[in-house]
């Protein structure tokens, strides 16, 4: 008798911490597509936000309409359970170009949108194109040395704790070779027409790293600012690519000092310190 293959979705991790109550905040991870080097962000993140990560299955090698369709999917469904509360929508890096995806096939969706050193970066550097398109004839074996390799780039190391460092190269080398090779197909290929950025009228967050040694993060970032009709640059002067591993980075105290977050879920907050008092 076989046993038929089960094909894993995309799903959503969800912290120890349920708020229902709370906006709901969907973050897009990286490359690895795991959704665990949030991990650092979670706590600060569930002062104001009903968190919510996406996890890709390793062996997933579908296109981005059918990435969008799922990460939409999932948000309905969340959404099922309490309509009323807004949405907001995370992406950083590959998640950044999926992230102006999803928006794009529902711009009516989300309150607010945060784009993290996002992968859209990726045809600023032609030389970064050119060698993707061959990068299938390295042996898959050299691709888990390649990820040590690859960390100096991926992240100013000096910032992340060590555990954090071991833990993001662990998640690198999680990832099979035709799965990396994939998605860096779909980073070759994205594209979104400016228009539809135009669309999106609600305000946009574009974080951006100034010692990003992988993409030319802060140029994307000024290229997106001039696009998207409301949106705020914030500036990381001292950070790497990922970021939101490093210690000193609180995405949630970014948000909040740049006004970027709705009055409800500050008056959630103090709704929740008053019963806690009383």
């Amino acid at each position: 008798m076989t046993i038929p293959k089960v094909e894993l979705k995309p799903c959503f991790l969800t912290p120890r911490r349920l708020q229902p109550e709370y906006p709901l905040f969907v973050y897009l991870p990286g490359m690895d597509g795991t959704g665990q080097l949030l991990r650092t962000q979670t706590v600060g993140l569930e002062a104001g936000f009903d968190v919510r990560c996406l996890a890709i299955p390793r062996e997933d090698l579908t296109s981005w309409e059918v990435l969008t369709n799922n990460v939409l999917d999932l948000i309905h469904t969340e959404l099922e359970k309490s309509s009323q509360r807004p949405v907001y929508l995370c992406g950083e890096s590959f998640g950044g170009c999926l992230a102006q995806k999803v928006a794009v096939g529902a711009p009516h969706l989300f309150k607010r949108i945060i784009l993290i050193n996002p992968a859209s970066s990726f045809h600023l550097r032609p030389l970064y194109e050119w060698a993707s398109q061959f990068s299938y004839l390295v042996p898959s074996c050299f691709f888990d040395i390649g990820a040590l390799g690859l960390l100096p780039f991926l992240a100013s190391l000096s910032r992340i704790s060590r555990s954090d460092r071991q833990e993001l190269l662990r998640t690198m080398r999680s990832v099979p070779a035709q799965t990396v090779l994939w998605r860096l197909s779909l980073i070759r290929e994205f594209h979104i027409d400016e228009q539809q950025l135009r669309q999106l009228t609600q305000p946009v967050l574009l974080v951006a790293s100034i010692l990003d040694r992988l993409l030319p993060s802060l140029s994307e970032a000024e290229r997106l600012a001039n696009i998207l009709p409301n949106a705020k640059m914030v500036v990381l002067p001292e950070s790497g690519h990922a970021c939101l591993l490093e210690t000193d980075v609180n995405l949630y105290e970014i948000m909040k000092s740049n006004n970027f977050l709705e009055t409800s879920a500050e008056a959630v907050k103090a709704i929740e310190v008053g019963d806690r008092v009383r």
